[in-house]
C-alpha cells in the first residue's frame, strides 16, 4: 500500500480549497485550523472617521461587493461642493429677505423660526445657517445612498437647491410688490 507523501496531502488540501471556493462554499485555507475573521462588522462610521476622511480623503468607491448598497466614501464629486455653497448662499439670501419682509409687515410662517425671531435676530440667523448646513453635510455624506429607497442624496441636494431658488424668487416678488 502506498503511503501519501506530504506533497500529495498538500496538493489534495489545495484542490479541496479551490473546489470549495468554486462551489461558493467558504473553507479555511490549508494550514489554517479555524476561521479567524469576525462575522460582525468592525468598521464603524463615527465623527472622527468623517473628519479624518474630510481632511485626508482616499476612498472614492466602495471596497467590497457588500458595500454597494450602502457606499461610504470620503471622496465626493466636485459638483456637490458647488451645489452646497449655492444652497448656503441662497439660505443667507432667504434669511436676509425674510427679515426685510418682516420689517415691511409680513409674518414668519415657520413657528420655530418665529419663536427664534422673537428671542433674537442673531439666534434666528445662526439657527437657520446651522440647520441648513447640517442638513447639507448629511446629504453630501449620504450622496450615494438612496434616501427612502427612492432618490440618491445628491439628487436631494439638487431638489433643495431648486426649492431655495424658488423661495428666494418668491420673496423677491413679494418685496417688489411692497415697494411698487
Amino acid at each position: 500500500m502506498h503511503k501519501p507523501s506530504a506533497a500529495d496531502e498538500e496538493s489534495t488540501a489545495m484542490s479541496d480549497l479551490v473546489l470549495s471556493q468554486l462551489r461558493g462554499m467558504t473553507l479555511v485555507s490549508p494550514g489554517v485550523l479555524t476561521e479567524r475573521r469576525e462575522r460582525i462588522e468592525r468598521r464603524r462610521l463615527s465623527v472622527r472617521s468623517v473628519v479624518y476622511g474630510g481632511v485626508r480623503p482616499r476612498r472614492r468607491d466602495p471596497r467590497r461587493a457588500a458595500d454597494v448598497t450602502q457606499p461610504v466614501v470620503d471622496w465626493h464629486e466636485a459638483h456637490l461642493l458647488a451645489v452646497s455653497i449655492a444652497i448656503l448662499l441662497l439660505c443667507c439670501a432667504d434669511a436676509f429677505l425674510t427679515l426685510k419682509l418682516l420689517f415691511t409687515g409680513a409674518s414668519e410662517l415657520n413657528p420655530i423660526m418665529a419663536k427664534l425671531l422673537s428671542i433674537d435676530v442673531t439666534l434666528f440667523a445662526g439657527a437657520k445657517m446651522a440647520l441648513t448646513g447640517g442638513g447639507i453635510l448629511m446629504l453630501v455624506l449620504l450622496s450615494r445612498i438612496r434616501l427612502f429607497g427612492v432618490i440618491r442624496g445628491a439628487q436631494g441636494l439638487y431638489g433643495i437647491l431648486a426649492g431655495y431658488l424658488a423661495l428666494v424668487l418668491y420673496e423677491l416678488l413679494l418685496l417688489s410688490s411692497f415697494y411698487a
